[in-house]
């Protein structure tokens, strides 16, 4: 066989692609091992690579949830702080409308009373979980849809400069601190006008009631010991406790209050009304001709213009100490109103109550006539103060000034 070049050719190649395949896989059998390994080290090495990367991302989702949740925290403090300054001025609300209706005793007092009953814009919220909702409520602001506790939908205006939630929420909790201040501001000046307007109101009525000669002192102390009688109080004595200035105020005020009420109960004891409120005087208290001596005589009351059966009444409550005949006085009713202060009504026809009675004021206690030392049908009416008469006019002047004090 004659062999050809290429012959030749094809088999040095076969006998080298047999010779390269050998030493591949001697090779391959021989590093096998270092091959596997350093492929598992770089699959190691990616694993660890991917791992830092998921770790990483936790690891800044939770640093963001966290700071969520504090925003949210935050928030929720923020909100539970001004709900109890809110729940505070309610119930000064209703401390002030209880004693404004008290106070409400003359015009000035009243038109302050009625402005201090809802000193409040705003309405009581439910509870402490709806806080946020209520803020928002008030501020006019309302929550995006999906959005977390922690992020607040944008101001009707828009800012010039970019600023964070928590800046947002700043702002918005110092707008409603502020608002709240101002409530509070709002209600203490109304409680100073209230109690400047109740101590000026019992200094009214103290003033005119001393120019009738009558002192109200007594009274006032005797209508807080019958308070005291009533719902018996004591205990030892311990420092007060430390109060806002609100609590301080509100003190004062109940104290005036209570001042101007019982300055008020003794002056209702004192006789400022008339017996007859619609007959004229016809003779005035001090000295005239005596109707049948001819000559000087102190006239210790004032005489009324009345026919024969005119209802008389009390001028005030008391308790009728005489009724019955009296010398010169004729038929009298006599009324003992207490610290000193005594109104006889004399020279009546008809005596409607009995001694030991007890009288309010403006009751029918007789029929009017002229019995006694009379010369015609007339109301002798004397008002005795510690036994000494003193002129009734006073007091039914002091009667007609205090009528728009007393209510």
């Amino acid at each position: 066989m004659t062999i050809r070049p290429w012959m030749a050719a094809l088999a040095t190649s076969v006998i080298g692609i047999f010779s390269i395949g050998y030493l591949a896989a001697t090779t391959y059998l021989v590093l096998r091992d270092d091959l596997i390994g350093g492929t598992i080290a770089r699959q190691a090495r990616m694993q660890h690579e991917y791992e830092d990367r998921i770790t990483a991302l936790r690891a800044q989702v939770d640093r963001v949830t966290s700071r969520q949740l504090l925003d949210q925290q935050v928030v929720e403090d923020k909100v539970e702080k001004l709900l109890q300054q809110q729940s505070a001025l309610w119930s000064r609300s209703d401390k002030l409308g209880a004693l404004a209706a008290s106070a409400d005793t003359s015009e000035d007092l009243g038109d302050e009373a009625s402005s201090a009953i809802d000193p409040l814009a705003f309405e009581k919220p439910a509870d402490a979980k709806g806080g946020a909702e209520a803020i928002e409520e008030i501020m006019g602001l309302n929550r995006e849809a999906g959005a977390t506790p922690s992020r607040v939908s944008a101001l009707a205006y828009a800012p010039a400069l970019p600023e964070t939630v928590s800046d947002r929420a700043d702002r918005i909790f110092s707008k409603v601190t502020l608002s709240l201040k101002d409530v509070e501001r709002d209600q203490m000046v109304r409680i100073e006008h209230l109690t400047s307007s109740a101590n000026r109101a019992s200094e009214a009525i103290r003033t005119i009631v001393e120019r009738t000669g009558a002192t109200l002192s007594a009274g006032t102390k005797e209508a807080a010991a019958s308070k005291a009688d009533g719902n018996a109080i004591g205990g030892p004595f311990v420092e007060p406790q430390d109060e806002d200035p609100f609590g301080k105020s509100l003190a004062v005020l109940d104290g005036a209050l209570l001042e101007l009420e019982e300055t008020r109960d003794a002056a209702r004891k004192l006789p400022l009304l008339s017996p007859a409120p619609t007959s004229d005087v016809t003779s005035n208290f001090g000295n005239r001709l005596d109707p049948f001596l001819g000559r000087l005589a102190l006239h210790a009351g004032i005489d009324f213009r009345v026919s024969i059966g005119t209802r008389i009444r009390s001028a005030a409550a008391g308790t009728v100490t005489t009724a019955g005949p009296m010398g010169g006085y004729g038929n009298m009713v006599e009324i003992d109103h207490g610290n000193g202060v005594v109104t006889r009504y004399a020279h009546l026809s008809v005596i409607l109550v009995n001694v030991g009675d007890h009288v309010r004021a403006d009751d029918v206690i007789a029929k009017s006539g002229s019995t006694g030392r009379s010369t015609g049908p007339h109301l002798h009416y004397e008002v005795r103060l510690d036994g000494r008469a003193v002129d009734p006019v006073h007091f039914l002047r002091a009667g007609t000034k205090l009528a728009g004090l007393m209510n």
